[in-house]
């Protein structure tokens, strides 16, 4: 993706929201609309019937525009509102002939939609001085109270202009420049341009000028608005009537009855934000502190606090050692020409082998040994996950467009961390497929249920569960993971998505002839390839898969907006 790169963390407010809200931007990209304007398969009628919508955002803007002026206490803001509502009303005033220079003409009349007044009334009241949080404020009578309404007003304004921005960007990026016959592509440049975004970035400057003197409660509704005038933008986009048929998003590309979605997902560092293992380390270490101090008696031989500390650090720097190791002797010496699944299949069974040794060396290092039940399940009730990630499964197996289930494929060596992980949430009980710790009583051995410590095992799991259906309707399944361990899932799926790819991961599938593709760039394609006549369905053992940045992107692919 070219949007969201690093920023200082000491840029504007108005740059700082962007970054803070840019997951609900990328959603953006997978609506109906965009993946059929960014492929040039757009029906043109559904195109005008858009941007027939620019002349309420325009008459909204000058209006709000002509308040902030008034509003504005210095003179110098007060020439840069000015120059702002001039250009909206020039805008206004050719947009036909700018229509007609993209090679369309508008629809003699039109009406405004109701996801276009649901924005614009939004913005009006906002420039009004109609602000929720706002209560009691009576009259406007000093300058700061001014000030703090014009700040307010383009807080409403700053996201519509940066989101289309941004949009135009990852689209023009997509477009194959000796190959493009995308007849939107005058359009996407006039948004592409520098007169543009240079109107964008003179909103977000003048922004980030008035909200200096704000307090640390007008902050707060400046982002309150700049976060609501997003959400009705995106409202905007997805609303936009489409009357052929898309790729995206998967669950509402059949019908209910017949779409039957399976999701796979990998849990450490796919779902969780840090490391089971890791987790248990803390949970023994933490074990074995209290045992220092209450002295008390184990059928075990007691291991102390700093010894435990010492074995984890040994074991962890060991395996990433000899990880790396294992990874280097498996990598082909030149890239293959084509995907070659049998060749990665080889080279994984020693993969397969190294994490058996791995898993051994714990259980003989007795670090597992003595851990409470009771804890573990608690550290798994407070285990941070990567954002989105819940909202997604939740919202998978809570969709009425679908027959849906959920499973969890992990390396994890204890399945009790998982499920209490996922219960601490609003989440059915999820199918957790993974290791576990055996019990004397309620507390571990130090030992390991192994059932899921290679990339096989997980494949014969995968397998397995799909096996399951039987051939009850369409099926699509969909893996989501990060390792290498997730490989042969991920290619087996209808549809694997990498998310966060790794230098590591990208480096040893491309010397096996994958190719890691944006899951947005891949979407285009696939609308593409729809409209001169392909299927809209998906297979894997392609040798493609997906990658992206957020489970935002997840969420919108699979579900929508």
């Amino acid at each position: 993706m070219v949007g969201f790169q690093a920023v200082p963390d000491d840029g504007g407010i108005a740059r700082r929201l962007w970054v803070k809200f840019k997951n609900e931007s990328l959603c953006a990209l997978y609506t109906p609309f965009v993946v059929c304007l960014a492929s040039g398969t757009l029906d043109s009628i559904s195109f005008l019937h858009c941007i027939s919508q620019d002349v309420y955002f325009l008459q909204a803007f000058a209006h709000a525009y002509e308040l902030a002026e008034d509003y504005a206490d210095d003179d110098e803001d007060k020439e840069a509102i000015r120059g702002m509502r001039k250009r909206v009303l020039r805008k206004l005033k050719d947009q036909d002939d700018l229509v007609r220079e993209w090679g369309f003409e508008l629809p003699k009349a039109s009406t405004c939609d109701s996801a276009t007044a649901r924005y614009t009334d939004f913005l009006l009241a906002t420039a009004a001085g109609k602000v929720e949080g706002e209560k009691g404020r009576g009259k406007i009578v000093t300058p700061f109270e001014k000030t703090r309404l014009a700040a307010y007003t383009l807080s409403a304004i700053a996201p519509c202009m940066r989101l289309y921005s941004f949009l135009s960007k990852e689209i023009k990026a997509v477009l194959v420049p000796e190959e493009s016959n995308n007849i939107y592509e005058r359009w996407i440049d006039c948004l592409c341009s520098e007169s543009f975004e240079a109107n964008a970035s003179r909103i977000e400057d003048l922004l980030d000028k008035l909200s200096v003197t704000l307090t640390g409660e007008e902050l707060d509704v400046v982002e309150k608005l700049y976060h609501q005038a997003m959400k009705l933008e995106l409202e905007f986009i997805s609303a936009q009537p489409i009357t052929q048929s898309t790729i995206t998003p998967i669950t509402q590309v059949q019908e209910p009855a017949g779409c039957n979605l399976t999701l796979f997902c990998d849990f450490d560092m796919t779902c969780s934000a840090v490391d089971s293992s890791a987790l248990l380390a803390d949970v023994a270490i933490i074990a074995a502190a209290k045992s220092d101090l209450d002295d008390c008696e184990s059928p075990y031989v007691h291991i102390s606090a700093a010894d435990l500390r010492a074995t984890w650090s040994n074991l962890s720097s060991k395996y990433i050692e000899e990880y790396e190791q294992c990874i280097e002797s498996i990598m082909p010496s030149e890239t293959v020409g084509k995907f070659d699944y049998e060749g990665l299949c080889k080279a994984l069974v020693q993969l397969s082998d190294f994490e058996s040794r791995a898993n051994d060396m714990v259980v003989h290092s007795g670090v597992l040994r003595g851990l409470s039940q009771e804890d573990i399940k608690r550290v798994g009730e407070h285990l941070i996950f990567q954002n989105g990630c819940k909202n997604v499964l939740q919202d998978v197996l809570g969709s009425e467009n679908m027959h849906a289930d959920v499973h969890i494929l992990s390396y994890c060596w204890s399945g009790d961390l998982i499920r209490s992980s996922f219960s601490s949430g609003a989440l059915p009980v999820l199918n957790v497929h993974s290791n576990e710790l055996p019990y004397e009583g309620s507390v571990t051995t130090g030992d390991i249920i192994k059932k899921m410590e290679s990339p096989m095992d997980k494949l014969q799991a995968f397998n397995d569960i799909l096996k399951s259906h039987g051939n009850n309707g369409k099926h699509t399944s969909v893996y989501v993971g990060g390792s290498v361990g997730d490989f042969l899932c991920l290619l087996s799926a209808d549809v694997g998505i990498v998310i966060g790819l790794s230098a590591g991961l990208k480096r040893l599938g491309v010397q096996f002839g994958i190719s890691f593709v944006p899951l947005f760039s891949g979407l285009v394609t696939k609308q593409r390839e729809l409209a001169e006549g392909g299927c809209s369905g998906w297979r894997g053992m392609s040798g493609i898969l997906y990658t992206v940045s957020s489970w935002a992107e997840i969420h919108a692919f699979v579900l929508g907006l």
